[in-house]
């Protein structure tokens, strides 16, 4: 029998706290009041000097991790020709605040919060789009709110307060609504921070190694291909090198084009059929949608390219290559090509962010890329093809690497979530 049925304690708790009985029950804004942030805009920030830097709801988005340390993180400054006189000791950044980005796009990620861990000296503001919370009476341990608020349970409860349509929102008041819970011992909060942050460290290092593999590739795709003005690469096996020049030619003579097709339908979660769109390609597969409909199937080999993308973005003209049994289909401002007496794969890296396509953005409309646009790109490619595939199967053996790596963090990654959940527990009125 299950002595804890519908007690505040986690599923998984270290053996010297089993005895200490329920965790602390409490709305959010008896723990924590909020602190007036500022509305800088990224033009008013800088990566070069200044004497006080900013946190922006983007980068909560997009880099910044759960805990949060100064010296380990790309922060901007704020100008130095903004006036921050108005700004009170209360109102800079202290270890142990809490800071929320009160805006997203996706449900997901709306109320997506950092813990200021470490500042290491330095003056720090909330900015655009933040909600900054600082404790009333220090009741958690510096590091443990991070984890908190990443916790499912948490994150839940701020999607049932945000509101909005197309930009979801969150206010201090409706966040002050939603109920936290932590040991009552700082002992036991800390355990679980010793626990998660040492996990943290793993997949830290784990990331880095997978950054090392894809710069290696990088660096092999540099040297194995001629760059800009160059009829031959740097790097080239040896039994090749009497094989004289790489031929010019053009993607209209080595491959067929077809635009995918607008089909939304009965586009749905599940399917026989993974829709291939921007998002899917840009996110690397990870974003996926499904239909019943191949409205534009693709094959194995196929080369799959976005064709429109907002300025300075970084899809436009990044490929996926379909390599593998699964079944897809085109959707609308992609395009197939299928290679024709070339190797697909050395045909997936001459296009994927070919430096011809690039040059189509001009930084202030959107860039779309037009049929002819993409059949007149500029090839070299090796006229013998025991020579493609000898630089196919060598940047298949590191994608191989690359992929089990990004497995191996993928699983740690899991393992962190799984004992977030464990670790914290479930609150009665939960579904």
């Amino acid at each position: 029998m299950n002595n804890n049925k519908n007690k505040l304690v986690p599923i998984l708790r270290f053996p010297a706290f089993v005895k200490d009985g329920e965790w602390k029950l409490n709305r959010l804004g008896h723990v924590y009041s909020f602190i007036t942030t500022n509305s800088f805009s990224r033009d008013d920030l800088n990566y070069l000097n200044g004497e006080v830097k900013n946190i922006h709801y983007g980068d909560i988005h997009t880099k910044f991790s759960t805990l949060f340390d100064i010296a380990k993180e790309n922060v901007p400054f704020i100008n130095e020709s903004i006036a921050l006189n108005k700004f009170k000791q209360e109102n800079f950044c202290k270890e142990g605040d809490m800071i929320f980005a009160d805006a997203s796009e996706d449900l997901k990620d709306i109320g997506k919060s950092i813990e200021v861990v470490k500042l290491n000296g330095e003056k720090l503001l909330s900015g655009l789009h933040t909600l900054l919370a600082r404790q009333i009476n220090s009741e958690i341990a510096v590091g443990f709110g991070g984890y908190l608020f990443s916790n499912d349970r948490i994150k839940k409860q701020i999607q049932r307060e945000s509101q909005g349509a197309k930009v979801l929102g969150i206010s201090a008041t409706r966040l002050s609504n939603i109920s936290i819970f932590y040991p009552k011992e700082k002992k036991e909060q800390q355990k679980i921070i010793d626990c998660l942050s040492s996990l943290d460290q793993v997949i830290t290092a784990e990331r880095q190694r997978l950054q090392v593999l894809k710069e290696h590739k990088k660096g092999l795709i540099q040297n194995l291909f001629p760059q800009e003005g160059e009829t031959l690469p740097k790097l080239r096996f040896k039994e090749f090198e009497d094989s004289g020049d790489w031929e010019e030619t053009t993607l209209t003579q080595v491959a067929y084009y077809e635009n995918g097709k607008a089909h939304e339908q009965d586009i749905d979660s599940t399917g026989d059929f993974i829709v291939v769109n921007s998002k899917f390609i840009s996110q690397d597969g990870d974003v996926r949608k499904f239909t019943n409909t191949a409205f534009c199937p693709a094959n194995k080999g196929d080369v799959l390219m976005v064709l429109s993308d907002i300025p300075n973005g970084k899809a436009i003209a990044k490929c996926f290559l379909v390599d593998e049994d699964d079944r897809y289909t085109v959707n609308q401002r992609i395009c197939r090509i299928t290679p024709q007496n070339l190797n697909s794969k050395v045909l997936y890296y001459l296009l994927n962010r070919n430096p011809y396509f690039l040059a189509f953005d001009d930084g202030v409309k959107q860039t779309n890329l037009r049929k002819e646009d993409v059949l007149n790109c500029p090839l070299l490619i090796p006229s013998d093809p025991k020579e493609q595939e000898a630089i196919a199967d060598t940047l298949s053996s590191v994608d191989e690497l690359i992929n089990a790596q990004g497995e191996k963090v993928q699983t740690l990654k899991l393992h962190k979530k799984g004992l977030l959940q464990g670790l914290f527990p479930r609150l009665n009125n939960e579904e």
